[in-house]
């Protein structure tokens, strides 16, 4: 991987974390009853109920510590003291609500969602590369039919209608697993086995309903199988005696998987966000249940707050798949010119 390509992707994804901070910052400003105007409104209506005068100034101090903004500064005054606290102090604010500082907020939450999304990721990517690769051995089969069919259905079926389904049939009618919470309130939390067994009975229902979004990869990984098995260097292979076994794990699956490496790293910039719904239907307190809440109750900064660290998320994630995938596949030309 040239130097040239390197920087040139670094540079395209800070562009595009300052691009989507600041469009996502004018938007918020731009909505009506924004961040500054809803906060001043709040607190002058406690204000009016407890029958107290009005104190501008405490207001705008109060304004300032919860949106790191100054209320009656002009917008592009705002927008700069908004980057400044964002980079030399990675001060996202305050929630309104909660009142709870934002960063220490969001990275209370953060594990919880990456334990699920992750183990749910890898889970059905991992189910995929199976499938499709015994798809692929079996083409034409009525195993490769039905099994085309199948995951034909689950791809189109979005993730949280099954959460849905394992709702109302595993964990209300049959009462096999929990759907709310992280885990038994009667436990301590620690390193107990009881403690760690409890958290991973309660994830069950979650995790397996975002794996689903990864089974959809099982027809890629069948199609990258099928077209490997018709190369030529196979034949070679087999011409040279090699064991098939070694055939089918470094030549095949190898070269199978290698398509399905940027899906993998784009799939795990995305886990954030998608564990959103996810987390508000099970009622899982992570990171996508609190914006879920802030978006009820018009959380201004905790909103600003979630969309930076899903930005961070999804851009560093993407990032890793360009400069990675060089080294993965050395096929490809990471240096060319028009990479």
């Amino acid at each position: 991987m040239s130097t040239n390509y390197a920087t040139k992707r670094v540079g395209q994804a800070v562009f595009t974390f300052f691009v989507t901070v600041s469009l996502s910052f004018f938007l918020y400003q731009a909505m009506p009853g924004g961040p500054v105007e809803a906060l001043k409104n709040m607190i002058l209506s406690q204000q009016s109920t407890s029958a107290g005068t009005v104190d501008l100034e405490r207001i705008n101090r109060l304004v300032n510590l919860y949106t790191n903004l100054e209320p009656d500064a002009p917008l592009y005054v705002q927008y700069f003291q908004y980057w400044a606290s964002l980079l030399f102090e990675q001060d996202l604010g305050r929630s309104i609500y909660q009142n709870e500082d934002v960063t220490a907020l969001i990275f209370q939450r953060v594990p919880w969602s990456m334990f699920i999304s992750v183990y749910a990721l890898v889970i059905g990517y991992a189910g995929s590369i199976f499938i499709g690769a015994l798809m692929a051995f079996k083409e034409k089969s009525r195993f490769d039919s039905v099994s085309s069919v199948l995951m034909i259905v689950l791809n189109s079926i979005p993730y949280y209608i099954v959460g849905v389904v394992l709702i109302l049939f595993v964990a209300i009618r049959w009462g096999w697993f929990p759907y709310g919470g992280r885990a038994a309130s009667s436990l301590t939390p620690g390193f107990s086995p009881e403690y760690l067994w409890s958290i991973a009975y309660h994830a069950a229902l979650p995790v397996f309903s975002m794996s689903i979004l990864g089974l959809g990869g099982a027809l890629t990984m069948r199609g990258n199988s099928v077209r490997v098995l018709g190369e030529d260097y196979l034949r070679v292979a087999e011409l040279r005696g090699l064991r098939s076994s070694r055939i089918a794990t470094q030549y095949v699956g190898r070269n199978a998987i290698l398509p399905m490496y940027t899906q993998f790293m784009i799939g795990i910039a995305g886990v954030l966000s998608s564990s959103v719904i996810v987390e508000q239907i099970f009622s899982y307190p992570g990171v996508g249940l609190l914006l879920y809440q802030a978006i009820q109750v018009r959380d201004y900064p905790l909103l600003m707050g979630g969309l930076i660290i899903f930005t961070t998320v999804t851009i560093v994630g993407i990032l890793v798949a360009d400069l990675t995938y060089g080294f993965i596949d050395p096929r490809i030309s990471a240096g060319g010119d028009d990479a």
